[in-house]
């Protein structure tokens, strides 16, 4: 039985998931992180994409994007299948990378795009990767905050238009928000 369509609309944001086949590595040390994202600024550049937010794990990763055309699906074949053969070339490895198709699932509320800002900054501390979001190298968190931005795609200031329209207090409640986040969490530990 074929797998169902995935929903793709134009102007549609996406929260995008992939995991490494057999929940393995997909990025063993920086030059990976970098080529990935390196990967996502073009495919976002010529498939008119904005990420709003990114966090690269050690064996998966998060994107959010909005995507102008309804074009998801085809820019994500290209970036997972560029990173795989980059990533098996480079080891002298076969075989797949990512476990599976992309997860894909659209962000149709505020409330929603702010619970997953928060998820993502969030996911590497409550991985145990640090203690606070602003130490993960590979999240966008930091370029949230003012930090400069290491990918042309990040659409930083679309993203803080969600929590306000002046940026000191747009990026006063989004670390508000992910504050929130970390000190439920610690609570509840």
């Amino acid at each position: 039985m074929p797998r169902p369509p995935r929903i793709s609309i134009a102007n549609g944001i996406y929260h995008v998931t992939a995991r490494g086949n057999r929940l393995q590595p997909i990025y063993l040390d920086d030059e990976d992180d970098r080529l990935f994202l390196g990967l996502l600024d073009k495919v976002a550049a010529r498939h008119e994409w904005h990420c709003l937010s990114f966090c690269l794990m050690t064996n998966h990763y998060h994107l959010v994007l909005r995507t102008h055309n309804a074009n998801l699906s085809i820019g994500m074949q290209w970036l997972n299948g560029e990173y795989a053969r980059w990533f098996n070339e480079r080891r002298g490895f076969k075989g797949h990378v990512f476990e599976k198709r992309f997860g894909g699932v659209l962000v149709e509320t505020d409330a929603h795009l702010l619970e997953v800002f928060r998820y993502l900054a969030l996911n590497p501390v409550r991985a145990g990767l640090c203690a606070e979001p602003h130490e993960w190298r590979w999240s966008s968190y930091k370029a949230m905050l003012g930090a400069r931005r290491e990918l042309a795609c990040l659409a930083v200031d679309e993203a803080l238009g969600y929590f306000g329209l002046e940026a000191e207090r747009a990026r006063t409640a989004f670390e508000r928000l992910v504050g929130d986040g970390l000190h439920a969490a610690t609570l509840a530990a």
